[in-house]
Formats: structure tokens, C-alpha cells, sequence
């Protein structure tokens, strides 16, 4: 007797056990039934069969009753999770045709949905994906040959790929210099173009329009994504200031949540660099840390992390995908041992980061930078959100890779006022940031109610039951 996996009601599970039968929602490549297996099998019973001498069956019976497995509900919203994998995929494709004024090739995105007070995971989507009808009953080498591409389609990109974050880490750099007190939220500092210190880096504004940003305090950097604010902030407080409030963050480490390879990515720090290449860490490489570049390569998983912290007051949470595990007599696993099994499981070490208490006053300044750039006329996104019905803080980031790619990425949290949800999307070879703020509109639109067509989950489909063995 075996388990079920999805996110359903205690009533329809009471239903369910009442009907005598089970049913697997599909969940996409998390392979989640593979890790719980041994909560989902059961265990089995045993029939007894006497026979006479002449080899006739003379009487049966149940020795042992068979135990059903336990039920595995998980916080995935099936329509919202329909939502972000249409949103990313045509999100992408409009990237690829140069619907928004410049073509990029594209082909490889990813995205996720996260409850910013719980850590719950309520979609993620990577793209491109796969059947997993053709898996069953063994994958043709055609299909296989398919399937084996560089965009990696048999990859969750929420959790087994990371990515340098580019601006989208601006934030983390503004706490930091806002906590450790060499900069505050009044203080100003003229962008002139190009930093001059060590090899003079440019802002991007510099390099597209032969100027700087002129005076900005630190909500005002975050609205218009100034490199040369963040430049300077970096180069008064260290990298390690800096790699400790990442860190508290999530970022670079892996999270714990309850699906086989996951990443760990990497977090720019002098212990990086001397563990990666046996070097010293010289002070302007933090310039390059600061604005997402340099060592720093992350998860979707571990940003969306990040951007929910930022959105719930600082609070530390743990990204899940499993709401709860019901027992075949009812009773429910309880978080505690279901996170020591998933830790048992996956080999994961509790990482003891400082606790870290943020000022609210700080916070509040980062927040609103990342409302002026959706909901001020010189933010950088707001062309996607002008009139729209809710109010989010976000933002983009455009990363450079070492191949000259830019990958695109945009974050986000809503409603401002108080946040229920974190997104975000990312795209390679994306070329702008604010090109993925479009796709996260589409799926804040179908969470608060705002999609007219709204995808109904197809019943029609016969509930079937995996075995494991």
C-alpha cells in the first residue's frame, strides 16, 4: 500500500481514504517520491493459503494486515504552478523573438514562488522541461538523445544550477553598509561615472550615457541600480562584512529544502578565493562582489530565500516543499523529524550563520528603493508595472557571464504593504532585467485573482497510484 503526493484538503484526504484508493499529483522533476520512499511505501501484508495434499486450496486468510504509507502534502498551488511554467516559458520566447525591442537567444530560465513568513513553496518552474510520460516503461533513445541538450531540460534549475545575481544582490550590499554603520539612510554619494579608485570601474549608466547618477542616498541607488554607490559602500566596510550579511541571507549555502541535489553555489568571501585558487583576496575585488559579480553564484531557491527575509522583516525561514506528512492512522510527522530525515538523507549539516538582528528603519529604506523601482517613473521596472492594481517592490539584474552572455533577472515581493509572496525569474542570456519583471506581473496577476482565464486543473484525468520498491 502506497502513499500519495499533492496538495490536497483534509477533506478530500479523508474522502480518499474512505473511497479505499490513492492518487500521485504530478509534481514536476523534484524527484521528492524517490526521498520519501520510505514514508510513502507502506509496509506490506501477509496472505496465508492452506493446502490439502492433493494441492487444493482449503482455506485463505490475512496474517498481517498491510500498513498504507503516509500521505505527503505539499505546498505547490497547482494553478499557480501552471501559471509560472507558462509565464517562464513565454517569457522566454518573447525574449527569443525580440519582443521587447532587442533579440537575445535564449532558451533556459527557471523560476519560483515563495510564502515570505513560512518559506513554503507554492510554484517553481524550469524551462525547458520534459514528459514524464516518456519515461514510462523506459525512454526511447530518441526521445533520450532529446532530452540530453546543453538547456539541460532533465534539470531543476530552482535548485541544481546557480547563477551569478548580478544587481539583484545590491540589497544585500546596502544592509550590510547600513548595519555596520559606514553609510546610513540619509547619506549621499555623487556618482560621478566612474569610480576612481583601484581599476576604475564604470556604472552602467556611464557606459551607456557618458555620465553618472549624480547624488543618491541608498534607497535612491537601489531604484536606479548604481553601481558606484555600491562601489563605494563595498570599499568602506570589507568583504567580510559584506560575505556575513549574504550569509545570514541564505546565499551560498544550501537551504535544506526537501529535494535530492540541491546546491550549495558559491558565496564571494576571502575563504572562497583561497579554497577555489589558493590566493589572497585583494580589496578591490569586493568592488565586484558587491554588485552580484565577482565569486557569487546562487540558486533560485536560495534568492527567493533572500527577497522573502528582505519582504518579512529580516526573519530567518526555511524554504519547504512538504506542508505535512499524514500517517495511515492519522497522526502527523512532526516539522522536527521531518527535517532531521531530510538532513539524514541528504547529507546536509546544520550551518550555524550569526544571528543577526536587522533595524527596521534600514530595512524600510531598502523596501522602498525596491517599491521606486516598479512604482517611480525612473525606476527600472517601471514600464511592466505603471497602473498595475497591486503594489510590489522589486528588482532587476542583468549579470555578466564569463562568456559574454547577460542573464537576465528580476525579483520581486507583493503586495508592499504587507507581503504575502516573493518571485523570481531568471533567464539566460536574457539581456535585460526588466524583460523577466513581465512573466513575475503574470504570476502576481494569478495569485491575488487578477487572471481573467484562470487554469482549472484538468479532473478529467484518471488518479493513478506509484509503487515503490
Amino acid at each position: 500500500m502506497v502513499g500519495t503526493i499533492g496538495r490536497i484538503t483534509e477533506e478530500e484526504l479523508e474522502t480518499r481514504k474512505e473511497k479505499g484508493y490513492n492518487s500521485s499529483d504530478y509534481i514536476g522533476k523534484t524527484g521528492i517520491e524517490y526521498l520519501f520512499e520510505e514514508y510513502l511505501k507502506g509496509k506490506d501484508g501477509t496472505k496465508q493459503i492452506d493446502m490439502s495434499v492433493e494441492g487444493t486450496t482449503t482455506e485463505e486468510y490475512v496474517t498481517q494486515d498491510a500498513i498504507q504509507g503516509s500521505d505527503i502534502i505539499l505546498t505547490i498551488d497547482a494553478n499557480l504552478q501552471k501559471v509560472t511554467e507558462q509565464a517562464l516559458a513565454n517569457n522566454i520566447q518573447k525574449i527569443n523573438s525580440g519582443g521587447f525591442s532587442k533579440r537575445y537567444e535564449t532558451n533556459s530560465g527557471a523560476a519560483i514562488v515563495m510564502n515570505v513568513k513560512t518559506g513554503e513553496v507554492l510554484s517553481m518552474a524550469s524551462y525547458p522541461d520534459f514528459n514524464p510520460q516518456d519515461f514510462v516503461g523506459g525512454i526511447s533513445s530518441e526521445n533520450w538523445n532529446k532530452y540530453n541538450t546543453s538547456d539541460t531540460p532533465l534539470m531543476n534549475k530552482t535548485i541544481q544550477t546557480s547563477y551569478a545575481p548580478g544587481s539583484i544582490f545590491k540589497m544585500v550590499t546596502a544592509i550590510a553598509g547600513l548595519e555596520s554603520g559606514v553609510i546610513n539612510t540619509k547619506e549621499t554619494i555623487n556618482d560621478t561615472g566612474v569610480y576612481p579608485k583601484y581599476t576604475n570601474p564604470k556604472c552602467w549608466i556611464y557606459t551607456d550615457y557618458h555620465r553618472g547618477h549624480g547624488r543618491l542616498n541608498v534607497s535612491g541607488a537601489i531604484q536606479h541600480s548604481c553601481n558606484y554607490f555600491f562601489y563605494e559602500t563595498a570599499d568602506r566596510m570589507g568583504i567580510d562584512t559584506l560575505a556575513k550579511y549574504a550569509k545570514y541571507f541564505g546565499l551560498g549555502v544550501k537551504t535544506g529544502i526537501e529535494l535530492p541535489n540541491e546546491i550549495s553555489g558559491t558565496l564571494a568571501s576571502k575563504e572562497t578565493k583561497q579554497n577555489l585558487y589558493n590566493e589572497q583576496w585583494y580589496a578591490g575585488e569586493t568592488l565586484s562582489a558587491a554588485i552580484g559579480q565577482s565569486y557569487n553564484s546562487f540558486s533560485l531557491v536560495q534568492i527567493a530565500k533572500y527577497i522573502s527575509m528582505l519582504a518579512n522583516g529580516g526573519n530567518s525561514i526555511h524554504p519547504s516543499i512538504v506542508q505535512k506528512i499524514i500517517n495511515s492512522d492519522g497522526t502527523e510527522v512532526s516539522n522536527t523529524e521531518i527535517q532531521k530525515y531530510v538532513n539524514e538523507k541528504l547529507g546536509i549539516e546544520n550551518i550555524n550563520s550569526e544571528d543577526i538582528s536587522i533595524s527596521q528603519d534600514n530595512l524600510n529604506a531598502i523596501l522602498q528603493g525596491m517599491e521606486s523601482v516598479t512604482d517611480d517613473q525612473g525606476g527600472t521596472a517601471y514600464s511592466i508595472f505603471k497602473n498595475f492594481n497591486i503594489s510590489v517592490g522589486g528588482k532587476t539584474g542583468s549579470a555578466e557571464t564569463s562568456t559574454g552572455k547577460v542573464n537576465a533577472w528580476f525579483v520581486g515581493f507583493a503586495p508592499f504593504e504587507d507581503p504575502q509572496i516573493a518571485v523570481v525569474v531568471f533567464v539566460e542570456n536574457g539581456g535585460h532585467g526588466y524583460y523577466t519583471a513581465e512573466a513575475v506581473k503574470e504570476i502576481i496577476e494569478q495569485y491575488f485573482g487578477m487572471n481573467i482565464e484562470q487554469i482549472q486543473e484538468d479532473t478529467s484525468i484518471i488518479p493513478y497510484t506509484e509503487s515503490f520498491r
